[in-house]
């Protein structure tokens, strides 16, 4: 219930604005999230990496062990985020698709 909560007091600036009147506006707003949450996604996966470096390090016994996982998983996750990204990005260049125009999305005449 309290996860419930605090999504919808997150969501609430959102909902009260009511801009999103098309599908476009929202496709619009979802582009500009993912652009924005990127970067500190990619920023988390990286600190989680220097951290399981200093367990690494610093640590001893379980924390070796700890800090090898850390430092895997890590990778991992940064090797996904940049291939996907660049995936796009061969796409769009193969395509011949530019970022930020616009999409033509159809739509529900007088909506």
């Amino acid at each position: 219930m309290k996860k419930f909560i605090l999504a919808a007091l997150v969501l609430l600036p959102a909902l009260a604005s009511a801009q999103l009147n098309n599908v476009s506006g929202l496709l619009t707003s979802f582009g500009n999230l993912v652009e924005t949450a990127l970067p500190i996604v990619v920023a988390l996966a990286l600190l989680a990496f220097f951290w399981g470096l200093v367990n690494l390090i610093w640590g001893g016994g379980e924390k070796v062990e700890e800090g090898k996982t850390y430092m895997i998983w890590s990778v991992v996750a940064l090797f996904v985020m940049v291939s996907v990204w660049g995936l796009t990005q061969f796409i769009g260049t193969a395509f011949n698709i530019s970022s930020g125009g616009t999409v033509p999305v159809p739509g529900v005449q007088g909506l």
